[in-house]
């Protein structure tokens, strides 16, 4: 029974670690300081993949270059496109206008990107983490999830610990 104790309460701590990592994230996104991107098409293979996780952090649209990997808001989609740059020039006082393309598409994307003094450029690259977050992150999963750790929440707290020996100390008389 001690043993099914300590494996729940190891289980739970590491789902705790998880827990703080997922807020940590969570909060960094809220603050603007991160964008986590699933990549959803294959446009950009082989170097990024269908189902890679992206993390994007804010960049100086004024320091990219030809050939850099951005991430920018789409007309069209209404969403984010990560492509590489092909051309960038000034439009306007803090204004730009990017041409891109996916490595992996034939012809250049149909609209120029028009951005401000910032964008999101991916920073990081977790191959095949997109497609897990996608995935846990519907009822089907989330559901059994919360009743098992609820389980092993109570499990913990049914079986009691183990009980403590006492140290004896030695008592010196005095005849």
């Amino acid at each position: 029974m001690q043993l099914l104790r300590r494996l729940s309460l190891g289980l739970l701590w590491l789902l705790a670690g998880v827990g703080i990592l997922c807020g940590l994230v969570w909060g960094a996104t809220a603050a603007g300081v991160i964008k986590p991107l699933v990549v959803i098409s294959g446009s950009m293979e082989p170097g990024i993949m269908t189902g890679d996780l992206l993390i994007a952090t804010k960049a100086d649209t004024a320091d990219l270059r030809v050939g850099d990997v951005v991430s920018l808001p789409s007309e069209l989609t209404e969403s984010l496109v990560t492509h590489r740059i092909e051309s960038i020039e000034q439009t306007g006082t803090g204004q730009f206008a990017i041409s891109m393309k996916g490595d992996n598409n034939e012809f250049s994307d149909a609209l120029d990107y028009a951005v401000g003094a910032s964008v999101w450029k991916p920073t990081a690259q977790l191959a095949g983490m997109g497609t897990v977050v996608t995935r846990i992150t519907t009822p089907a999963v989330v559901m059994p999830l919360l009743i098992g750790l609820g389980s092993l929440l109570g499990l913990s707290l049914l079986i009691p610990p183990a009980p403590q020996r006492r140290a004896h100390s030695a008592v010196a008389v005095n005849p």
